[in-house]
């Protein structure tokens, strides 16, 4: 989506009582803010992706594509503060309600960057730690980050050891060729947690290389898609969001 979208896309906040939206399209959430507690992370989703802290729970570098409301970048930013973290937008518009959203401003180790993510992913090469795609538009994921030339770039930006993290809807028609584009790129090292945030799949991909912390746990979760039922996985993950604030910065 380029800055020039019809204003029906544009991105719309609405504040109702303690939460503030952010939408693309009337009833179409893109991220949800506490006003009381803007760190906090509302939406399941964004909960389940910060499940890659069992694959790799101290990265140096993060690399997010999409900011939308800024949900995982806040969270991230306040409880792994050894960490420096980019996040990659292609929109202007959403990129100005950062404010609105209580997004730090850019520092010595939080920046976003006004990019295409495919472009910019390119230029990257064992870069990044963790990486998190989450780059949705008002009409859904865009092909371009569901393409087998993304994945590949994706793979090459990670260090060995590192984890990709893709946000797909699971009735996306394009699902299974991007399941298996993302299969075959990181040559079977994928995995997920059943269930564990509705129709949002979050699929989770680790470099091989060497053995590592992260290719283990990916084994383990692929044996059964995590703890097996999905009320568990989702217990799961809220518990990793309270353990994290629980225990503070780290």
């Amino acid at each position: 989506m380029t800055p020039s979208s019809p204003s029906h896309n544009r991105p719309q906040v609405h504040t109702r009582g303690d939460k503030r939206l952010l939408e693309f399209q009337p009833g179409m959430v893109q991220s949800e803010m506490r006003l009381s507690r803007p760190d906090d992370l509302v939406l399941s989703y964004a909960r389940a992706m910060m499940c890659f802290v069992l694959f790799h729970p101290r990265p140096e570098h993060i690399v997010m594509v999409g900011l939308g409301g800024g949900s995982l970048a806040k969270f991230c930013y306040r409880y792994l503060p050894h960490s420096r973290i980019t996040v990659l937008e292609l929109r202007a518009d959403v990129i100005a309600l950062r404010e609105q959203f209580a997004i730090p401003r850019d520092d010595a180790r939080f920046r976003i960057i006004q990019a295409d993510a495919t472009e910019y992913m390119a230029g990257l090469a064992g870069a990044a730690d963790v990486l998190l795609v989450d780059g949705f538009d008002a009409e859904g994921l865009p092909p371009a980050l569901g393409s087998a030339a993304f994945y590949a770039d994706c793979r090459r930006a990670l260090r060995p050891g590192g984890v990709m993290v893709a946000n797909i809807f699971s009735y996306d028609p394009q699902y299974g060729p991007m399941l298996r584009r993302l299969r075959e790129t990181f040559q079977g090292r994928i995995c997920w947690f059943r269930g564990i945030a509705g129709n949002n799949r979050i699929l989770f991909a680790v470099k091989g290389g060497k053995p590592s912390p992260a290719l283990a746990m990916q084994q383990r979760v692929a044996r059964s898609h995590g703890l097996g039922f999905a009320i568990l996985n989702r217990l799961l993950a809220h518990w990793i969001v309270l353990r994290m604030r629980w225990n503070g910065p780290a």
